[in-house]
């Protein structure tokens, strides 16, 4: 399981460098795609021996609040296995964010994770007005409009695809691990997707990865939105160093729009 869950919170990815004057194009968006209140249930799948098998699961919740006197997004995922696996690798993974309403940027980002008994904790508090993340280890220089992990998918979530056609990348940075990376997610066009929950109208994206413990890097990584106003994040898929993943939606509450890219739910 190590890495397994990171990997939903990751699946933007790390990738290649793009045009700044590109990456700027993004600074400012709006908020379209969801609301105050949502709630995404993702279940994480491993597959070894030719069979996928149920690991563990992550959930994203977002709630409003005040942070710093202004209106801010609380957005936070929270991962881990099944208990089965914990006699292997336990993992209780928390990463949250508070995102600024009026420019979806985030204001600060906090990681706390436990895997294996190898604990991580980072809170990074960004001035986006000075180009700085001042974290538990220092304070860093950052490029403009940065997200952090979670800040980027709610983010992403926010692209109108249109504007793209398939195989177009689309660059934004992101900070973490006291580290900004230049990143894109490559546009593949849109297509049918049978998911554990069902079959849905869907918008195909694939990130770069940097190759690690993990992950093999390159395009390798395939994830499906729902082709609605939500763009709810619907599956995961991946290679990782032995076997492969795949993470499905399983449950939603409060969307802010029906999810009218459900063609059907799974065994109706």
């Amino acid at each position: 399981m190590k890495g397994i869950l990171i990997a939903l919170f990751l699946t933007l990815g790390f990738g290649a460098v793009a045009q700044s004057e590109e990456k700027d194009d993004f600074c400012g968006i709006k908020n379209t795609a969801f609301i105050a209140g949502e709630v995404v249930t993702m279940k994480v799948f491993y597959n070894t021996l030719g069979m996928y098998v149920g690991a563990g699961e992550a959930t994203f919740t977002t709630t409003m609040e005040r942070f710093n006197g202004r209106t801010a997004y609380h957005c936070l995922g929270e991962g881990k296995n099944y208990p089965f696996f914990d006699n292997f690798f336990k993992v209780r993974d928390r990463y949250e964010t508070y995102i600024d309403t009026a420019t979806m940027l985030p204001m600060k980002f906090i990681r706390n994770v436990d895997e294996g008994g190898h604990k991580i904790y980072n809170n990074v508090t960004f001035n986006q007005g000075t180009g700085t993340a001042i974290s538990n280890n220092g304070v860093f220089k950052t490029s403009r409009c940065i997200q952090d992990v979670i800040s980027a998918i709610y983010y992403a979530r926010n692209i109108n695809f249109n504007k793209y056609k398939p195989g177009d990348k689309i660059p934004f940075d992101m900070f973490l691990d006291d580290e900004v990376y230049h990143l894109y997610l490559r546009y593949m066009g849109k297509e049918t997707v049978k998911t554990q929950y069902g079959k849905f109208k869907a918008i195909r994206f694939k990130p770069l990865l940097v190759k690690g413990t993990i992950f093999e890097g390159g395009e390798k990584m395939n994830a499906w939105v729902s082709d609605d106003p939500n763009h709810l994040l619907l599956r995961v898929e991946s290679p990782v160093s032995v076997g492969s993943i795949k993470v499905d939606m399983y449950g939603y509450k409060n969307l802010r729009y029906p999810l009218t890219s459900l063609i059907s739910v799974r065994g109706l």
